[in-house]
């Protein structure tokens, strides 16, 4: 699965993007952000904030239990701000 990681979510993450292959038990973006946590402090940092990061999967705005396909690309970002 391909994640794309955007503004300061890219900056805390320390990368742009990354391949990764899902444990099992990763089966929603639920799942996806609780075990990316669990990947290290900067991951932590990044997406310890519930409900701040956004998520689209395969470009279309996704919620906690959009359930992941192991084809997808998914991308995190910070809500977007107007001005």
């Amino acid at each position: 699965m391909k994640l794309l990681y955007f503004a300061w979510v890219r900056q805390r993450v320390g990368m742009a993007e990354e391949t990764v292959e899902l444990p099992d038990a990763v089966a929603t973006v639920g799942d996806l952000l609780a075990w990316l946590e669990t990947r290290g402090p900067s991951y932590a940092e990044a997406l310890g904030a519930k409900g701040v990061v956004k998520v689209a999967v395969n470009q279309e705005y996704a919620g906690s239990d959009r359930r992941l396909a192991p084809g997808d690309e998914v991308a995190l970002f910070p809500p977007v701000t107007g001005g």
